[in-house]
C-alpha cells in the first residue's frame, strides 16, 4: 500500500548539523513509494501545481525559478516533495522563506525531512498537512488548500511573535544580538545572554518604569505633570457624574472632549461635543471604559501619534477621518462595508495596518448629529462623517517640526518612559504647537509599533532598530563569553577546568555539564546538565558573566546547541566507539547525504564567532581537519609533540598549546612561552595519561583564547582539584589585584 508515514519529529531548538536556526527533523517513511518517483505517477505534477501554483518560485538545486517543479517533472521522491510543500504552506500562512532539506537514511525508503521552524507547533502542523496534500496528489483525492492555509494562519497569529515584537527581534538579529523567547505563546523576549541581557515585552523594556507606566494610565495626573513643566495640554478636569460633566464643559467652553481617565485604544473617547445631551451621552459610555471620566477642551486640528524612543523622535503618524458617500440606495452600514471595509489594509489582526470600521457609540453620535442612523439611506452624493479620528494611518515623520519633536520627547521624559507614544492634536504638524493652539493630549506606555511598520500611506519606519539601538550601545553585543565543550570523551573535566580558570580571573562563571549546574563554586543542580536545558539555564541567569557549556553528540543531534554563537568552541576528540549515537543513524562517512561524526562535531566549530577561537585536538585527524571551517581563529593542542598537524599549524604562524620535555608551552609560530611543568599539575598525576594531559592542554588553550593572564592560567591548573578554601590566595600579588571575587552567585 502506497503511503507516507511520519515516524518521528525531532525539535532541534538551536544550531545543529543542518543550520544555525531552529528546525524540525522529521523521519519520514515513504515505503513502497521509494519505487515510484513523481514522474511515474500519472497526473501527479498537474494536481500538485493546481493546489500550490506558488511552488513555481522554488528554485531547488537548479538555482532558477521553477527549478523545483522541473525536478518534479523529471522525477523526485515524496520526501523531497514534502519538504517543499511544507515550506510553501508556511509561506502562504505568513512565514516566508526558510531552510529545508530532505536526506535519505541508511534504511531504504526512510528520509530525514528538515524544515525551518519559527514555531515548532506551526511547523509540525504544516508538515502533517503537507503530507496529506502530497498523498491527495498521489491518490487523486480532494484536498482543501484554503482551509489548510487558514488553519495555519490562525496558528501563526496565536503562536508566533506579533509584528511589533518581531521587528525588534529582527533588528537585534541584524546586529547579531541573540534572542530567547521567554513565553511559548507570548511576546516576552530576552535579548542577549547572562549579565549582558535586556528584556522586551512588545514595546516595553526592562527600563520601562512601573511608576511611569502607572502615571501614563492616569491621564489627569499626566496632564498635571506636563502642565507644571510648561508642556501645552488641553484645559480640563475629572468629573463625578453627567451633571458635573456639563458643568465642567460650561466652565471650559464648548466644544469639549469626553474620555476615560485611564482608558486606552481610543475606547470611550468623544470629541467636538457641543451640547449637554451629547456630553451626558458621552459620559454614560466613557464611565464604563475606565475608573473615571475627563472633560477637556477640544483642540482644533487632527490627531497625531509620535513615537519617542530614548528621548528621540523615531516615527510619526497622522490620523484620518472616515467618511462615506451616499448612493441613494444603500444604508450607512452598507456603505461602510462597501466603501471602507473592502480596503485590503483593513482587518482584525496585527498584520492589518487599518482596523475594520464598526458603528460604535462614538459613530452613532456622529450620525445623530447629521440626522442619520446606521440604517438610514443617505441621498446620492451626500458625504457622511463616520469617525473624526480613526487609525493613525498616514506617516508624517519627515514633516514634524523640530520644536514639536522636542516637546514630545520632554513629555516622555517627564512621565519617565523610555518608549512612549505621544498623542497630540494640531492643525499643522510642520509648525510649532503653541503658535496654532495645539496640545499634547496623552502620553502612552507600550505604544503600538504596527502603524509605523505598516502605515496605510507613506514610508515604513525602522522602529525596531531604534529600540534595539536604545537598549544596546554601538559597541555592545548583548553577549557574555560562552565556551562550548564538545567531543566524545574528556568534555566534563575540560569544562570544569575552564570554569575554574574563569573563576580565578574574577568572572561570575556558570557551568553546565554532566555533573550538574554550578554557579561559581556552588553546585545548584545535581542532575546531568549537559543538555539544552542546562545550557539555557545559564544564559537566562542575569548574574552569569561567563558560561561554560558541555555538549555531547546527543545534544547536537537531538536538541541543538543551547547558544547561537560562542567565544570559544572546544572539540576534544571524535571517537565513534566511545558513544552510542545509533539513534540518529550516524554513519562513518557519506558526505552530505548521511549524518556523519564529522558533521556532528563540526557544529561546535561552525558557531564560533569571528572574534572567537576554535580549540582543537591536533592529535585527532578528524578534529584537526575542522580548523578550516572556523570563522574565527584556531588554537591547536597536542599531548604528542611529534603531531604533524601541530607542526604544520605552527609553521603557518598559528597558535598552539603543547608538551615538550615534560613542560607545557604556549606557541605562536616559532615563538614559545614555557608555562609550567607537568609534575606541578595535580590533575595530571603521576600516571601522566595522554588523555588527561590533553584535557589540561585544551583548558589552557581556552584560557589563552579568552585573554586570561598567564598568572591566572598557571595558578588555575596548579590548584584545580585541590580542596582550597581560597585559591585566589595562591595568585601572585599583581594578579590578585585584578581578580574581583564576583563568583558567589
Amino acid at each position: 500500500m502506497k503511503n507516507i508515514v511520519i515516524r518521528d519529529i525531532v525539535t532541534l531548538r538551536g544550531p545543529n548539523i543542518w543550520t544555525y536556526r531552529q528546525v524540525l527533523e522529521a523521519w519520514v517513511d515513504i515505503g513502497e513509494l521509494e519505487d515510484f518517483p513523481s514522474n511515474t505517477i500519472p497526473g501527479f505534477y498537474d494536481r500538485l501545481v493546481a493546489l500550490l501554483p506558488s511552488l513555481i518560485e522554488h528554485r531547488c538545486s537548479y538555482e532558477e525559478r521553477g527549478g523545483f517543479l522541473r525536478r518534479v517533472q523529471e522525477g523526485t521522491w515524496p520526501g523531497h516533495i514534502l519538504e517543499h510543500v511544507t515550506l510553501e504552506l508556511q509561506n502562504l500562512a505568513g512565514l516566508p522563506g526558510g531552510f529545508g532539506k530532505a536526506r535519505e537514511t541508511s534504511e531504504r525508503g526512510v528520509y530525514k525531512v528538515v524544515i525551518r521552524a519559527w514555531h515548532k507547533d506551526v511547523t509540525a502542523r504544516a508538515l502533517h498537512l503537507g503530507r496529506d496534500l502530497v498523498m491527495a496528489c498521489i491518490d487523486d483525492t480532494p484536498f482543501d488548500i484554503a482551509a489548510a492555509v487558514e488553519e495555519l494562519r490562525d496558528m501563526v497569529d496565536s503562536c508566533c511573535l506579533g509584528p511589533s515584537t518581531a521587528s525588534i527581534v529582527d533588528a537585534a538579529d541584524d546586529r547579531d544580538i541573540p534572542a530567547i523567547r521567554l513565553l511559548a505563546d507570548g511576546n516576552l523576549v530576552q535579548l542577549g545572554y547572562g549579565a549582558a541581557m535586556r528584556r522586551i515585552w512588545t514595546a516595553e523594556t526592562d527600563a520601562t518604569s512601573a511608576i511611569a507606566e502607572t502615571i501614563s494610565r492616569d491621564k489627569d495626573l499626566t496632564k498635571s505633570l506636563l502642565a507644571d513643566c510648561g508642556v501645552p495640554i488641553p484645559e480640563g478636569r475629572e468629573v463625578k457624574d453627567a451633571a458635573d460633566a456639563w458643568e465642567a464643559a460650561e466652565d471650559i467652553g464648548l466644544p469639549v472632549c469626553v474620555k476615560p481617565v485611564d482608558g486606552n485604544h481610543g475606547r470611550g473617547v468623544f470629541i467636538d461635543l457641543n451640547s449637554r445631551e451629547e456630553i451626558e451621552k458621552a459620559w454614560s459610555v466613557a464611565v464604563d471604559e475606565g475608573s473615571g471620566v475627563l472633560v477637556e477642551r477640544s483642540i482644533p486640528g487632527v490627531e497625531h501619534r509620535l513615537l519617542i524612543v530614548g528621548d528621540k523622535l523615531v516615527a510619526a503618524n497622522r490620523s484620518e477621518m472616515i467618511t462615506v458617500t451616499g448612493d441613494g440606495k444603500s444604508t450607512v452600514r452598507e456603505l461602510i462595508d462597501s466603501q471602507v471595509n473592502t480596503d485590503p489594509r483593513r482587518g482584525p489582526t496585527e498584520l492589518h495596518p487599518l482596523s475594520v470600521i464598526r458603528i460604535d457609540s462614538a459613530a452613532r453620535m456622529e450620525l445623530e448629529r447629521q440626522g442619520l442612523d446606521a440604517d438610514a439611506i443617505p441621498a446620492a452624493g451626500r458625504e457622511v462623517l463616520i469617525q473624526r479620528t480613526a487609525n493613525h494611518a498616514f506617516d508624517c515623520t519627515d514633516e514634524v517640526h523640530p520644536e514639536t519633536a522636542a516637546v514630545c520627547a520632554l513629555a516622555a521624559r517627564i512621565v519617565g518612559l523610555d518608549i512612549a507614544g505621544v498623542d497630540l492634536v494640531c492643525k499643522d504638524i510642520s509648525q510649532p504647537l503653541r503658535g496654532q493652539g495645539g496640545a499634547i493630549v496623552e502620553v502612552n506606555a507600550g505604544p503600538s509599533l504596527l502603524m509605523h511598520l505598516k502605515p496605510g500611506v507613506g514610508q515604513p519606519r525602522p522602529v525596531g532598530r531604534a529600540i534595539v539601538d536604545n537598549l544596546f550601545g554601538p559597541h555592545q553585543s548583548g553577549r557574555i563569553p560562552v565556551i562550548g565543550v564538545a567531543g566524545s570523551r574528556g568534555k566534563t573535566p575540560v569544562a570544569h577546568l575552564v570554569a575554574h580558570l574563569l573563576h580565578l580571573s574574577g568572572r561570575a562563571v556558570g557551568l553546565a555539564c554532566s555533573d550538574g549546574v554550578f554557579l561559581g563554586r556552588r553546585r545548584v543542580q545535581k542532575q546531568d546538565a549537559a543538555n539544552f536545558a542546562g545550557g539555557r539555564r545559564l544564559l537566562l541567569n542575569r548574574a552569569v558573566e561567563a558560561a561554560v557549556i558541555e555538549n555531547g553528540g546527543r545534544v547536537i543531534l537531538g536538541e541543538g546547541l543551547p547558544y547561537d554563537r560562542c567565544a570559544v568552541g572546544i572539540v576534544t576528540n571524535i571517537l565513534p566507539d566511545a558513544e552510542d549515537l545509533s539513534r540518529w543513524d550516524i554513519q562513518p562517512s557519506g558526505g552530505e547525504f548521511f549524518t556523519t561524526w564529522r558533521a556532528t562535531y563540526r557544529t561546535q566549530v561552525d558557531v564560533v564567532l569571528n572574534s572567537g577561537y576554535a580549540v582543537l585536538n591536533a592529535c585527532d585527524p578528524q578534529v584537526a581537519d575542522l580548523a578550516g571551517l572556523c570563522d574565527g581563529g584556531v588554537i591547536l593542542f597536542a599531548a604528542d609533540p611529534d603531531c604533524p598537524a601541530l607542526d604544520q599549524h605552527l609553521a603557518a604562524g598559528g597558535r598552539a598549546v603543547y608538551v615538550s620535555e615534560s613542560r607545557i608551552y604556549l606557541g605562536t609560530g616559532q615563538d614559545e612561552i614555557r608555562l609550567c611543568r607537568l609534575g606541578d599539575i595535580p590533575a595530571i598525576g603521576k600516571a601522566r595519561k595522554p588523555e588527561t594531559i590533553a584535557n589540561v592542554l585544551a583548558a589552557v588553550a581556552a584560557g589563552w583564547a579568552l585573554g586570561l593572564t598567564q598568572d591566572v592560567i598557571v595558578t588555575g591548573i596548579k590548584t584545580f582539584g585541590l580542596d582550597l578554601a581560597d585559591p585566589f590566595a595562591l595568585l601572585p600579588r599583581r594578579a590578585r589585584k585584578s581578580a574581583t571575587v564576583a563568583s558567589r552567585i
